[in-house]
């Protein structure tokens, strides 16, 4: 199947002897100095191992954290160095700072194969302004520049996209791995496709809803924002967390579901409890018999055999958001059974499943099925705008447009 990807790509880049400069995720969960989640250094090992092996002289570029254009040493990218080298299994120097003389001059001194980690960008106040003066610094440190920061692509910074301007530019294997699996999933995949979209707020989903809308052919609705759909239905949710100015935008994203012939799907009954706490007590009710005084938590049985049901019938599924409070057992029982479904049938060869935002990978690792779905995107907030339609500054500025023949 032919896909267009909009950059080119590691496989027409020769790296030997050059300075490669490399836009990567690092902002990674570190705890008492310690990474504890390796999943997104795991993720760029790929590139960097690549470009290394090939004799390139590879430069590191991230952002961690917020420290807002200020020094802030507790949130120094030095200590992600160590995990990062171990990951790699091979040295990884470091320099504290981004730009400067002093880093040109450690880039300068790189011989082939070497890698090396600069100081967090966002330490850096024209980061996030996208200055075109640091921009201009930062491509300086290297002769090309490959984006596999997918995962900062929907942000216009200096090290994401204006840097982007100045150099010959490339995407890497994760960038071109969570292109790959979007296109798949929703510009040509293969149907019936349908999506799982659960969340707390419309009001935080309403584009992603609407694009969904245009691609899916069942739109499967969970979490709290469900509630919001049911009350604008008429019926009573007692204190479950609902948006009562989005009622009438519910009612018209369902009247829009039948006009495209889109199988909008509801929880039929639901798991309530009078507060929200572990050990509360809780009780399985229909959606027309939720009681005053108690919350929707999670979607009870009789949704999950319908959800299960209608992941049968797909050959193509998108998952971003749990089904209910997945953190708080036993509000994670629903989105625990239709994500281990969703796996068995993805592990069969049966279904495509891509998944992604912040949420979903919790839950999916929660319920154990992370590693049975096709694709999980660790890329959260640009991840979810994609799947909104908007455009990524990031992908535009390596954008070049490349037909490739991938066997998808």
């Amino acid at each position: 199947m032919a896909i267009t990807l909009p950059f080119a790509t590691l496989d027409s880049l020769d790296p030997r002897g050059k300075r490669v400069l490399v836009r990567v995720d690092l902002n990674v969960p570190v705890q008492n100095g310690q990474v504890s989640d390796q999943t997104r250094i795991e993720r760029i090992v790929p590139t960097i191992r690549e470009l290394a092996d090939k004799g390139g002289r590879v430069i590191l570029l991230s952002h961690f954290d917020r420290p807002k254009g200020k020094v802030v040493p507790d949130l120094s990218l030095q200590p992600i160095a160590t995990a990062l080298a171990t990951a790699l299994g091979r040295p990884v120097s470091f320099v504290h700072d981004c730009v400067g003389d002093e880093v040109e001059a450690a880039t300068r001194s790189l011989t082939d194969g070497e890698v090396l980690l600069l100081e967090n960008t966002r330490f850096q106040p024209g980061e996030e302004k996208n200055d075109p003066d640091m921009a201009a610094a930062l491509a300086r440190l290297g002769d090309v520049y490959v984006n596999d920061a997918f995962s900062a692509a929907h942000r216009a910074h200096a090290s994401t996209a204006g840097v982007a301007t100045h150099l010959p530019s490339f995407g890497g294997r994760l960038m071109e791995a969570e292109l790959e699996a979007l296109y798949a999933a929703l510009e040509n995949p293969e149907r019936p496709v349908g999506a799982i979209i659960g969340g707390s707020k419309i009001s935080t989903k309403l584009q992603l809803l609407e694009n969904m809308l245009e691609k899916v052919d069942m739109l499967a609705i969970g979490g709290a924002m469900a509630n919001t759909f049911l009350a604008a239905q008429g019926l009573n949710v007692g204190k479950s967390l609902k948006e009562e100015d989005m009622f009438e935008t519910a009612r018209r994203i369902m009247d829009e579901a039948k006009a495209r012939n889109c199988d909008l799907v509801l929880p039929v009954d639901v798991v309530v409890a009078s507060d929200f706490m572990a050990g509360a007590p809780t009780r399985v009710v229909p959606v027309t018999a939720i009681p005053d005084g108690w919350m929707a938590l999670d979607v009870g049985p009789d949704t999950v055999k319908l959800l299960n049901g209608k992941l049968t019938s797909l050959k193509t599924l998108v998952w971003n958001g749990p089904l209910g409070v997945f953190e708080l057992p036993p509000f994670d029982e629903g989105t625990n059974a239709v994500a281990q479904e969703a796996g068995r049938l993805t592990a069969a060869g049966a279904l495509k499943t891509v998944a992604g935002g912040g949420d979903t990978v919790s839950a999916l690792r929660h319920a154990g099925t992370l590693h049975e779905m096709t694709y999980v995107s660790t890329a959260g907030g640009a991840f979810l705008e994609w799947l909104e339609g908007k455009v990524l500054p990031g992908l535009t500025a390596i954008s070049t447009t490349l037909e490739r023949t991938l066997p998808i």
